[in-house]
């Protein structure tokens, strides 16, 4: 299967439904939303909530995973748009469904993702996804290198 989603629209409604049909239940949730302009170009930082439920090592599990989606904006034809939607993984979390059940995680897995969404690869890993280990989180390298491609966007460099 796909690496985590990069396409079109179009592209992620087709992902979407292939994944629905094969029982792949995930919800985004969109929270307040911040937006530098310069010109006609434009940096949007809004915060998201990723739900997913799915069965973990036989153990039907819940995944919440909080951050930002990072989008390069651009004003074409008198119209804005996004050209690049960055999600940043800030934090996340595994539970149980049930109370009553015990999760015993491969820990070599889970560590081979970072703090910011590992429990959500791990859960897409398990299911047959293969996960960008690299995806910015709340701090470190990628997340310093997308916000210096964000200004020099908004400078006018391209992406």
């Amino acid at each position: 299967m796909a690496t985590w989603f990069q396409g079109s629209g179009d592209e992620f409604i087709l992902v979407s439904q292939e994944g629905w049909a094969r029982g792949v239940s995930i919800l985004h949730f969109l929270g307040g939303i911040s937006i530098e302009v310069s010109g006609s170009r434009a940096i949007s930082q809004t915060k998201m909530t990723i739900s997913q439920r799915g069965d973990v090592e036989g153990v039907t599990c819940d995944v919440v995973c909080t951050g930002r989606f990072y989008d390069f904006l651009e004003k074409r034809n008198n119209r804005w748009g996004i050209v690049l939607r960055q999600p940043i993984y800030e934090k996340d979390r595994i539970d149980p469904v049930s109370p009553a059940a015990k999760l015993e995680l491969d820990a070599a897995l889970l560590a081979r993702f970072p703090e910011g969404y590992r429990h959500l690869a791990y859960m897409q890993t398990r299911i047959g996804y293969t996960v960008k280990p690299d995806m910015p989180g709340l701090k470190g390298e990628e997340v310093e290198q997308l916000y210096g491609r964000g200004a020099a966007w908004l400078r006018g460099a391209k992406l």
